[in-house]
């Protein structure tokens, strides 16, 4: 049985009485009152009540932590501060277009970074009672057990996961060159549309890898840290460490990520 931190058993907390509220709100998903944001992007009661559940648990634990936050942005104590003690960054319902069409595949994500640097992660997937999670040097779990990501290592073995752009977001003619790519050589590309979980889902070795392009911060700060230590690889799609600045990821095993960033490479016509 794995043994949890005090920062872990603050974030389960706090996780676990987000997703009950998530839970009861899925049940009764037609009747949620729902605001645009823009195109395509949709944010609802349920997800708004589960960030305030969020900050104001860790903000309890916690309170010298500064947040960053999908819907109330960068807040506390120490917002703004490259030195403070720490900062969650939290996104309260990832899978929001899942869960407002009553598709069963959403998650709470939760990281925690000091001076830049993700330590501790939790990704929970309140249908499924999943709770994935991670510290830095401690390894990665799923319910007290441990994660590894998949031993496979040829392409044409693999599966792999991704993001596809919508009306009004991302590079649709880039990334088809990209997917044209992976699935030449692949044994096949999935889209269920929620980022931290198919993060989550390379640490658990269900998929080979992932990737997909700017994203955001609270969508991929727990599952970067559950994937490093799962014993996968992440980057962003040069090659380099700045894939919470950019939101650009390429994670997977330690073996396929040469393999997959440079047919992405590739296909975006880089040397």
């Amino acid at each position: 049985m794995a043994v949890r931190s005090p920062i872990i058993n603050v974030m389960e907390k706090a996780c676990r009485k987000a997703a009950r509220g998530l839970i009861r709100d899925f049940g009764e998903v037609e009747q949620l009152q729902v605001s645009k944001k823009g195109p395509a992007d949709f944010v609802s009661n349920a997800d708004l009540r589960a960030e305030r559940i969020l900050k104001d648990e860790l903000g309890r634990a916690r309170p010298t932590f500064g947040f960053l936050m999908e819907e109330s942005g960068e807040s506390g104590s120490a917002a703004g501060s490259a030195t403070i003690e720490g900062r969650w960054i939290v996104d309260p319902l990832d899978g929001t277009l899942n869960f407002l069409h009553g598709v069963p595949h959403f998650c709470i994500s939760v990281g925690l970074e000091r001076q830049g640097e993700i330590v501790a992660g939790m990704i929970l997937q309140p249908v499924t009672d999943e709770m994935f999670w991670a510290e830095k040097g401690a390894g990665a779990f799923v319910n007290g057990r441990r994660l590894r990501v998949s031993s496979r290592h040829v392409m044409a073995e693999s599966m792999f996961a991704t993001g596809i752009p919508f009306k009004g977001r991302g590079d649709h003619a880039t990334f088809l060159k990209e997917l044209s790519g992976v699935m030449a050589v692949s044994a096949g590309v999935r889209r269920f549309g929620a980022a931290a979980l198919d993060l989550a889902y390379v640490a658990a070795g269900r998929f080979d890898g992932f990737w997909e392009a700017r994203l955001n911060a609270w969508d991929i700060a727990a599952g970067l840290l559950l994937v490093r230590e799962a014993g996968g690889f992440v980057s962003d799609l040069e090659g380099g460490q700045g894939m919470l600045a950019s939101g650009d990821v390429v994670a997977a095993t330690d073996k396929l990520h040469p393999q997959l960033l440079q047919v992405l490479r590739d296909a975006r016509g880089q040397a």
